[in-house]
Order: C-alpha cells, then sequence, then structure tokens
C-alpha cells in the first residue's frame, strides 16, 4: 500500500500562479507538471519508499520466492502487481492528494489544457513504472529469455493504460489520500489474485473465467509471450484485456472530478 501525499508541488514546482509555467506556453506547460511530481516523488522519502522502492521489493520478492512455475507466470504476477503498486495505487493516491490541497483546481485556471494537465500528473508515475519493470523483467530475461518482446512489451503498455485509467476512476470518489489507501484495494487485490490463480491452476480450470476477469487476459497474454506457445490464441487474449482497459479509461473520464470531495 502507497503512502499518503499531502503535500503539494504548487510551493515547490515549475508552475506559477494560475497553474500557468514560467513560460507560459502551454505546450511547456505539461512538462512542468511532470517535473514537479517528479521531484515531489524522489523528495519526499515515504512517497519515494512506497512508490519507487515497494514495487521494486514486489518484483524482487516474487523473484526470490520462487513458487510460480515457469518464467512466464512469474513475469505475469509481477506485471501485474508492479503496475498495481506503482501506477494504480500511487497515481490514485496522488490525485486525491493533489485535488485535496486544490492543486488541481488552480491548475485548471491556467492556460493548460486538461489533457496536458492529466499527462503531467500521470506520465512521471508510468515512466517511473516502466523503469522499474524494465530492471525486474530483465533480470527474470538473464535467466530465461522470453520467447516474444513484442508480446511482452504490449502487455506492460495496456497493464500501465488500465491501471492509469483506473486510477482517475478511483480518484473520482476518493474523498482523501488516506480514503484512497481503502478505495484502491478492491481493484488491486482482484487483479492481483486472478494473476496468482493462474499461476495456481494453469489453463485447465475455468479459464474462460479467468480471461473475462480484469487481469486474466493480461495475465495469460504475459505467460504466452514469455513462455512461448500457439499465437493464434493472441487476439482471444487482447480482446478481454483491451476492453478492461479501454472501460477503465472510459471510467476514468466519467468519474475523475477536479474540485475538492467531501
Amino acid at each position: 500500500m502507497t503512502s499518503v501525499v499531502t503535500s503539494s508541488p504548487a510551493s515547490t514546482g515549475p508552475t506559477g500562479p494560475g497553474g500557468t509555467s514560467p513560460s507560459g506556453s502551454n505546450r511547456s506547460g505539461p512538462v512542468a507538471i511532470g517535473v514537479a511530481e517528479l521531484r515531489m516523488l524522489v523528495r519526499n522519502r515515504t512517497v519515494a519508499l512506497s512508490a519507487l522502492l515497494l514495487p521494486l521489493a514486489f518484483g524482487a520478492g516474487t523473484f526470490l520466492f520462487g513458487v510460480y512455475g515457469t518464467g512466464g507466470m512469474l513475469a505475469g504476477v509481477q506485471i501485474v502487481g508492479m503496475v498495481g503498486l506503482g501506477v494504480y495505487i500511487t497515481a490514485t493516491t496522488t490525485l486525491a492528494a493533489r485535488r485535496q490541497s486544490l492543486y488541481l483546481k488552480r491548475l485548471r485556471s491556467g492556460s493548460v489544457s486538461d489533457a496536458g494537465i492529466i499527462g503531467g500528473l500521470v506520465l512521471p508515475a508510468m515512466a517511473v513504472s516502466l523503469a522499474q519493470i524494465v530492471i525486474v523483467l530483465g533480470v527474470l530475461a538473464v535467466r530465461e529469455p522470453p520467447a516474444n518482446p513484442a508480446l511482452v512489451i504490449a502487455a506492460v503498455i495496456i497493464a500501465e493504460v488500465m491501471f492509469a485509467g483506473f486510477a482517475f476512476a478511483t480518484a473520482g470518489f476518493s474523498t482523501s489520500p488516506e480514503h484512497a489507501q481503502y478505495t484502491t484495494m478492491p481493484i488491486f487485490m482482484v487483479t492481483l489474485g486472478v494473476a496468482i490463480w493462474w499461476t495456481l491452476t494453469g489453463a485447465d480450470d475455468l479459464l474462460w473465467l479467468k480471461r473475462v476477469l480484469p487481469g486474466g487476459g493480461l495475465m495469460e497474454l504475459a505467460v504466452l509471450a514469455w513462455n512461448g506457445g500457439d499465437l493464434s490464441v493472441v487476439p482471444v487474449l487482447l480482446a478481454p484485456t483491451l476492453v478492461w482497459a479501454a472501460l477503465a479509461v472510459v471510467a476514468g473520464m466519467r468519474l475523475f472530478r477536479w474540485e475538492p470531495r467531501h
């Protein structure tokens, strides 16, 4: 579980009054917001511990524990667990904290578009998460190289998008960063639970149910990408995975709120 983010980058970040960048240009606004968010991740030791080290610890722990059978099963659990921690829980908590401190409201009064603000707020967490995934899966690849690296990359990208969408949706009804610690648990536990269920039972038990649950198709796609196998099943795995990613993005667009919630 990630930490509570209570401070706002508005006081130390590159944005000035009204949420504009020092140059006042729309083009640099998202970059300035993103740099401020990244500084917050590094400066706050508690946040750095949970957002930077916790996903890495999860990836290293699953690797050292060695109970996930094949390399594909281990890679799938690592992708779901690390992105869930690094993007979903971190971004949800951060968005709730930024809204509570009225930082989001101040940003919207500036010249940066809503899409630019959203990109600046979430892309740092996604970039850090991608770097963590590269490190952990890179170590795994030394021991057991993936059969299809392109499919592994596709699985990681879809996971990043899906959990970012879920983060905006969950932040929409999270009243505070403390509340976000609890509101993120159902989706995180379901997706990680489905991934672990897959490692315990494989493709022999209720396969259709695993594929339609969030994280199930993604898990099987990672297993296929790493272990190799019949690629004709890829569209069957991509369909529910992309549907969940699309639903998460749509839910985020509809449920996210810029104003403080009480």
